[in-house]
């Protein structure tokens, strides 16, 4: 199977700048953010609720913990958001309603939480309408990890923060 393209900073900002032109500009920015910062699969983003990242006092989470249901191995695992990210949520959760803190974080166009395959297709989309050829809704998370690797995190880390249960995986 081939492997989703790593996208690199430029590609990156190109694709900021394309979801600025969007209907859904924030929405779209902070679903990829996610993804690329945190390392979340499309189908773990779908699956994020308000309360997932929002504290009780109002602040975002530094952490959180995605259940088995939320994951693609059914095992619940600590998810790490750095100070960027988490300006990036609160920016994003400034214009919702956060009153229900069970609602989904991101609401498909109709209104409703998207499934893991129409996230997928919308990440895909919008890489596509950017021009970044080959990059896939796996493009973000891969990014992460690849990024995190450059920088000289050690596969074991790298392993335990992608949620693989083999290092080969990683690798």
């Amino acid at each position: 199977m081939r492997q989703a393209k790593t996208l690199d900073q430029k590609e990156l900002k190109a694709v900021l700048a394309h979801c600025s032109t969007r209907r859904h500009a924030k929405r779209d920015r902070a679903l990829l953010l996610t993804g690329f910062w945190a390392g979340l699969r499309a189908k773990e983003i779908a699956a994020l609720s308000i309360c997932d990242v929002l504290a009780a006092d109002g602040s975002i989470r530094a952490e959180f913990v995605l259940s088995p249901d939320q994951t693609k191995g059914k095992r619940a695992r600590k998810v790490f958001l750095g100070s960027k990210l988490q300006r990036e949520l609160a920016a994003y959760l400034r214009q919702k309603d956060t009153n229900d803190t069970s609602a989904p974080l991101f609401l498909s166009q109709k209104g409703v939480r998207f499934s893991p395959n129409s996230m997928s297709q919308l990440i895909t989309h919008i890489y596509q309408d950017a021009g970044i050829i080959g990059a896939t809704s796996h493009s973000c998370r891969r990014s992460f990890i690849t990024n995190l690797a450059h920088k000289g995190v050690s596969v074991r880390v790298l392993a335990e923060l992608a949620a693989h249960s083999s290092i080969t995986t990683t690798q």
